[in-house]
């Protein structure tokens, strides 16, 4: 029987609470566990990601997702975005640390599971996929590293030199509308200047091409936000790695959210499988 531990919360003096969720199964001896990153604009309860939990739980993994601390959500309200004023102060190295904050209660054994320390992987979807190459390459803890969707640079997503980018940086503030809640998502400049401040650790090619453990690139063929030119970019720069593109997959592999489904989607079912055999292996 699946155990939930649902919003939990690591709290650390000066910083700004992690919301989190752990999916296991009780059984005596240590288990592997998966860590997983959402997306920009993500949550760690967008749509079918709490079956996406449950699969890997039946699978013998503990599965912990969780909320950036600066994502938007609060402890209060983690679904959505009632703290913008967090989301625009958000950055990538800010989302480096957060998951290094989550890796640090993993190693002090705050979690209510017996975790295999030897045996700790990191999944990131979309952005969060760039986010988990890179603490793979600097931290020595981490097993097996999976992208889904993953971008491959995020130097190329501030447009530098274009007429919007010198309209933020002179005000210091641009908005994003999100198309599902409608609201204007602000990023502060700053967003840009600790990435200016941190390429060479923020170039996702750097990592993949150090990465030293098992790597694997899953992506939908038809991804109109990511496209799968970025995937085969990964899989280039580490020819030891695996890639796997899945037919008929957009973004978020044909799941959508809120997800009222009791089944996932075809393929996302094909993700789950990938990344179990592989994280079997």
């Amino acid at each position: 029987m699946i155990k939930k531990e649902l919003n939990s919360v690591l709290q650390h003096d000066g910083k700004k609470p992690i919301v989190y969720d752990l999916y296991y199964t009780e059984k005596e001896n240590p288990q592997p566990l998966v860590i997983f990153c959402h997306g920009y604009k993500g949550f760690k309860d967008w749509g079918a990601w709490h079956l996406v939990a449950e699969a890997f739980a039946e699978a013998g993994f503990v599965f912990l997702k969780f909320n950036f601390s600066h994502n938007g959500g609060t402890v209060e309200e983690p679904i959505d975005f009632p703290d913008l004023e967090a989301f625009a102060e958000n950055n990538y190295s800010l989302e480096l640390e957060d998951l290094q904050r989550v890796l640090d209660s993993v190693s002090a054994n705050e979690l209510p599971i017996s975790i295999d320390m030897e045996k700790i992987s990191l999944i990131g979807h979309s952005r969060g996929g760039g986010i988990v190459l890179i603490k793979a390459e600097e931290n020595e803890d981490i097993h097996k590293v999976i992208t889904w969707a993953g971008v491959s640079d995020y130097k190329v997503r501030f447009n530098i030199g274009s007429e919007e980018f010198q309209e933020w940086k002179e005000s210091g503030v641009k908005y994003v509308q999100n198309g599902r809640t409608k609201q204007q998502m602000p990023h502060h400049f700053q967003f840009y200047k600790d990435f200016e401040a941190n390429e060479k650790r923020l170039t996702i090619r750097r990592a993949v091409e150090n990465l030293k453990i098992p790597q694997l690139i899953i992506h939908g063929k038809d991804d109109p936000t990511v496209d799968q030119s970025e995937a085969k970019a990964l899989h280039r720069w580490n020819p030891n790695s695996k890639l796997m593109l899945v037919e008929d997959a957009n973004h978020v592999f044909n799941t959508k959210h809120p997800w009222n489904d009791t089944k996932i989607s075809k393929a996302i079912e094909e993700v789950i499988h990938y990344s179990i055999s592989f994280l079997k292996q």
